[in-house]
């Protein structure tokens, strides 16, 4: 990981994320971030992720709290929610010029003085406190019952904390549209929006014929895939291909056996999941996504997208009228009739959506746009607060 050359150390920044464990989505970010700040400092709750991923640290130590020495915390540390909002505040942040968290649970809690700036990057409001509650509470066994009662007294103890502690933020980023409506609705805030950063050049359309429609997804209940599935089902002359693991792979197998257009693949090598989506005619995507990375990779390998028009989506599909020529289709409801009625439009629309116009609009979301739109803001952030900090009428103390 190189320094990014246009950025100057002018002043002394941190950069907070919740937790290192894997290289993941937010982590992305993190690396994006250390690459327009090289000078920047690294601080997060606890610091387990393995040698194989930690490239992106580029040899930095990072600064972890106490959570870190607790017991079992490598593989339990998020059994300690409860504990990390006193964690997060005692992260001392003194001397930095700029703090930027990397939020999608307690990140933007920590504390900081009035001549120090900070943005916070929302991945999500912390999901499980807030619109999703029961849903977290019921995939958790914890409808009912005393463990159920104290969940639920923590998670209101937790969002009481979460948007107290949104006071000390100066600047809210949103990674998409969906969460910026989600921060005004929790935390009463604006925000603008900067796409989290893609790798779309390890993406590339390749010519050639394309035939099977494709899903790449955890298989996770909140992915939908099962309805993808049943879709198909009543299209036997429309191909399939489920691509990933999870929790509902054996329910979703269930689902699709004695279909024999619908293949599992399960979780494969980057080289063949490329191979699938480059030759995929479709990417079916039926969850309700914060932001959804694998539909950019999808239009970086020029492969239209027939997705459910709730979430990130809505940023990502361009559709039929749409500056730049349209790119997908979404449909409305989170049904298999919606998704049948969708691919039957598709098949319509298809020669609409070129490879070429797919390629070009995944470049809205590359690395090189993230870090530009992140430096312009700060920047922005900072002018604004120094113009400010120049027109402060000087007042006398009292006597």
């Amino acid at each position: 990981m190189q320094p990014d050359p246009n950025v100057a150390p002018v002043m002394k920044v941190a950069i907070v994320h919740e937790w290192l464990e894997h290289f993941a989505g937010s982590e992305r970010v993190v690396e994006q971030l250390l690459l327009v700040f090289p000078q920047a400092e690294l601080f997060a709750i606890v610091d387990f992720m393995p040698a194989s991923d930690r490239g992106m640290l580029a040899g930095r130590k990072v600064t972890t709290t106490f959570i870190q020495r607790l017991p079992f915390a490598r593989r339990l540390f998020r059994n300690y929610i409860g504990l990390m909002p006193i964690a997060v505040e005692q992260l001392d942040l003194a001397g930095f010029d700029l703090i930027i968290s990397s939020n999608h649970a307690v990140a933007k809690g920590v504390i900081t003085g009035p001549d120090q700036i900070h943005v916070s990057y929302v991945h999500s409001p912390m999901r499980y406190a807030w619109d999703m509650q029961a849903a977290y509470l019921r995939q958790g066994g914890m409808e009912r019952g005393l463990k159920g009662l104290f969940a639920r007294w923590l998670l209101h103890r937790l969002r009481n904390w979460d948007v107290r502690s949104a006071s000390g933020v100066d600047m809210f980023v949103a990674n998409s549209h969906y969460i910026r409506r989600r921060i005004r609705k929790v935390y009463r805030r604006e925000a603008a929006v900067i796409y989290p950063p893609v790798d779309i050049t390890r993406f590339q359309v390749v010519p050639g014929p394309r035939d099977a429609y494709v899903v790449v997804s955890r298989l996770v209940p909140y992915k939908r895939v099962d309805l993808v599935v049943e879709a198909f089902r009543r299209m036997p002359h429309r191909t399939l291909v489920v691509v990933g693991d999870g929790p509902e792979r054996e329910r979703i197998a269930a689902l699709a056996s004695g279909a024999p257009n619908i293949t599992m693949r399960g979780k494969v090598p980057h080289d063949e999941l490329l191979a699938l989506m480059q030759g995929a005619r479709a990417f079916v995507f039926a969850a309700e996504e914060d932001f959804g990375i694998a539909m950019v990779e999808a239009q970086a390998c020029g492969t239209p997208l027939i997705a459910f028009g709730r979430g990130g989506a809505l940023d990502i599909v361009r559709g039929v009228g749409d500056a730049g020529g349209p790119t997908g289709l979404l449909f409305d409801c989170q049904t298999s009739d919606a998704i049948v009625d969708a691919v039957e439009r598709f098949t319509v629309l298809a020669p609409l959506m070129t490879p070429e116009l797919c390629r070009a609009n995944a470049l809205r979301f590359s690395e090189e746009a993230f870090r530009d739109s992140m430096r312009g803001l700060v920047e922005q952030v900072l002018s604004d607060d120094s113009r400010a900090a120049r027109t402060q009428p000087a007042t006398r103390d009292s006597d």
